[in-house]
């Protein structure tokens, strides 16, 4: 049995995987949209390898089939590469089915790794890294307190494509307010035409928690684009982007529109279908039906 450290968050397309808790909470935590390790027992650590090992053990004892793994918490790439590529010969070691292991990424993660180091991690089975990108767009990341910057993203997502690794890529839809809207959604783009990563996805920023962290950032008082405002967000940032072949996903609970689709293959369509919501002629997800 493992014992984590809740809450514990992962992908939607992690939904079958193992959760190894490798770290606890997120090292740098300063994002001002971000509420998700803000608790007392969230506080960033990294857990013991013992720790880590006995998990594992305990995951290949339980009998389940289990192929893919994915690293935990939000910030688990801060590790060292030694540590990383330690971890992922334990999981080869005891789960050998294992096929794919995976962790979130922040760019910030990459700045003292090698393409060879990460090459040599690709190769002990750590093949895809979610990069939490959220907006291309620096006055926003400026403002969000993300500590990245365009540029800072782009090194990033080649480094990962470099070292034969894929990368999954969120953007926050909202993110600018109505105020930065629409330039959000153009550098957004910018960043993914450059990059081409091999997955993309859209979420609608969220505020549980209410918006006064956002608030203090923009002005004394941030405001969400309503539905008509987030869809033509959309419309700006599909029309915008040249991608060869990136597999697009809009389907979140915190979207009003599910899209999906390949870019830039299926480009037009999605356009179309954008275009149809904002004319009314496409029934949107209710407030009741969304959520984190």
């Amino acid at each position: 049995m493992i014992n984590y450290i809740e809450p514990v968050f992962r992908p939607p397309s992690e939904w079958k995987s193992l959760i190894l808790q490798v770290t606890n909470g997120c090292s740098w935590n300063n994002c001002s949209f971000c509420d998700m390790y803000t608790q007392e027992q969230k506080k960033f650590k990294a857990q013991k390898v013992d720790k880590i090992e006995q998990d594992i053990l305990a995951a290949a004892a339980s009998g389940h089939p289990i192929s893919r793994v994915f690293l935990a918490d939000g910030d688990a790439m801060t590790l060292p590469f030694k540590r990383l590529k330690e971890i992922c010969q334990l999981i080869k070691t005891h789960l050998p089915s294992v096929t794919r292991i995976s962790s979130y990424c922040l760019p910030r993660n990459l700045t003292n790794k090698s393409v060879e180091q990460l090459a040599e991690l690709r190769e002990v089975g750590l093949s895809l890294l979610y990069v939490g990108c959220e907006s291309g767009d620096n006055e926003v990341l400026s403002r969000i307190e993300k500590g990245e910057d365009y540029q800072s993203s782009l090194v990033a997502l080649q480094k990962i494509k470099q070292a034969g690794m894929k990368s999954s890529v969120m953007i926050l839809m909202g993110l600018g307010g109505t105020q930065l809207s629409l330039q959000h959604a153009k550098a957004s783009a910018k960043l993914m035409n450059a990059a081409q990563p091999e997955y993309l996805s859209t979420l609608v920023v969220t505020l549980p928690l209410g918006t006064e962290r956002m608030d203090k950032v923009f002005d004394g008082k941030f405001e969400l684009p309503d539905q008509l405002g987030l869809l033509t967000e959309m419309q700006t940032l599909l029309s915008n982007l040249e991608l060869d072949k990136t597999i697009f996903r809009s389907d979140h609970a915190s979207n009003y529109l599910v899209l999906k689709g390949v870019l830039g293959k299926d480009k037009s369509q999605l356009l179309s279908r954008v275009n149809q919501a904002i004319q009314g002629m496409v029934p949107l997800r209710q407030e009741w039906q969304r959520g984190l």
